[in-house]
C-alpha cells in the first residue's frame, strides 16, 4: 500500500523499544506501511505499546507465506508451528481429506490447501470468534471456500460420515499447563483466548483426547500429526500408541518445534470387516527430520 504521508520511523521505534517490544525496528515499519493516516498510525503504534499483539493490531498474521486474518482474541499462529505443516504436507497428497482440529484461525488448514493440491479440508474449534476467523481465511476471495469450518468440541463437531475416511488429521491443541499460564507473555495471557493455551494440570488433557479419538476417524494408513512441547513429547507419544497407532517424534531445533506422528495401521480391520485399531505391545518412538532426538527432555 502507498502511503498518503511519510511518517517518521525513528520516533515510532522509540516508542515501542520503550514499551518492550523487543523487534521495534521491524514492527514500526510494518505499522507505517498499514497505516493510512497519521491518527490511524498513533492509534495503532499506542495499541502495541499497551500490549496488544502486531498480529491483532495489523489485523494479519504471516504463517507459511501466506498474509492471514487474525483479530482481538483469536489465538495467533507460531512459527514453530509451521514445521507441522510441512510434516503433514508430506503425508496428504492432492485428493486428501484433512482434518484441522484446534484449527483456530484456520492457518494450517489454509496453508495445507496451499501446498498439498486440491484436499478436502475440515477446520474445528470450540471457540466462536476462532471460527469466524477460521472462516475468513478458508474461504478466499471469489467465493471458492477451500475448507468448512465447524464450531464445537473436537470430534463431536464433524459429521459422522467422516468417520474412518480422514487420511489426516494435524491439531496444534492446548498445551500449556494451568500453573504455566502466568509466565507467559502478555501478549498470549492477556490478549489470546485462555482456551486456545490452558491444556490444565500438565498440559495434555486437550491433548490425550484428541489422540484417544483420532483412530475411529483416520482411514487405514491414514495419520495424527499432533504438535507438543519437548517436554511432554514422550506422554504424547505413549499416549498415540495407547491409541493403536505407530507413533514417532520429530523435531525441528531451529523452530524449537515438536511433533508426535501417529500411524494408523493399513491392515487394520474389525469385526465384520469394519476397521479397528491395533494393539501396540511396546513404544517404539522412532525419530526423523532435523535435529531428531530419541527421547524428549524437559
Amino acid at each position: 500500500m502507498s502511503l498518503s504521508f511519510s511518517p517518521a520511523l525513528p520516533p515510532i521505534v522509540a516508542r515501542l523499544r520503550a514499551a518492550g517490544c523487543v523487534f521495534a525496528e521491524d514492527e514500526a515499519r510494518l505499522l507505517a506501511s498499514a497505516a493510512r493516516t497519521p491518527a490511524e498510525l498513533d492509534d495503532m503504534v499506542n495499541r502495541r505499546a499497551a500490549g496488544l499483539p502486531l498480529e491483532h493490531v495489523l489485523g494479519w498474521a504471516e504463517f507459511c507465506g501466506l498474509r492471514l486474518a487474525v483479530g482481538p482474541g483469536v489465538f495467533v499462529p507460531r512459527p514453530r508451528t509451521e514445521f507441522l505443516v510441512r510434516q503433514a504436507a508430506a503425508l496428504a497428497g492432492p485428493g486428501a481429506v484433512v482434518v484441522d482440529m484446534c484449527c483456530g484461525s484456520g492457518a494450517m488448514g489454509a496453508a495445507l490447501a496451499a501446498v498439498a493440491g486440491p484436499i478436502e479440508l475440515h477446520a474445528v474449534d470450540v471457540d466462536p470468534a476462532a471460527v469466524r476467523c477460521a472462516r475468513r481465511n478458508l474461504a478466499p476471495a471469489g467465493g471458492a471456500a477451500v475448507g468448512t469450518v465447524y464450531e464445537g468440541d473436537l470430534y463431536a463437531a464433524l459429521p459422522a460420515a467422516l468417520r474412518g475416511r480422514v487420511d489426516v488429521i494435524v491439531a496444534s491443541p492446548p498445551y500449556v499447563p494451568t500453573d504455566a499460564i502466568g509466565l507467559l507473555p502478555p501478549e498470549a495471557r492477556v490478549h489470546e483466548p485462555q482456551v486456545a493455551l490452558d491444556g490444565g494440570a500438565d498440559g495434555l488433557d486437550v491433548v490425550r483426547r484428541v489422540v484417544a479419538e483420532a483412530g475411529g476417524w483416520l482411514a487405514p494408513g491414514g495419520h495424527l500429526l499432533v504438535e507438543t512441547s519437548g517436554g511432554q513429547a514422550e506422554r504424547t507419544a505413549e499416549a498415540v500408541a495407547r491409541a493403536g497407532l505407530a507413533a514417532r517424534l520429530t523435531r525441528d531445533d531451529e523452530l524449537d518445534a515438536t511433533a508426535v506422528i501417529g500411524t494408523r495401521p493399513a491392515g487394520a480391520r474389525g469385526p465384520g470387516g469394519g476397521p479397528r485399531e491395533e494393539p501396540v505391545d511396546r513404544l517404539r518412538v522412532p525419530t526423523s527430520g532435523p535435529g531428531a532426538t530419541e527421547g524428549a527432555h524437559p
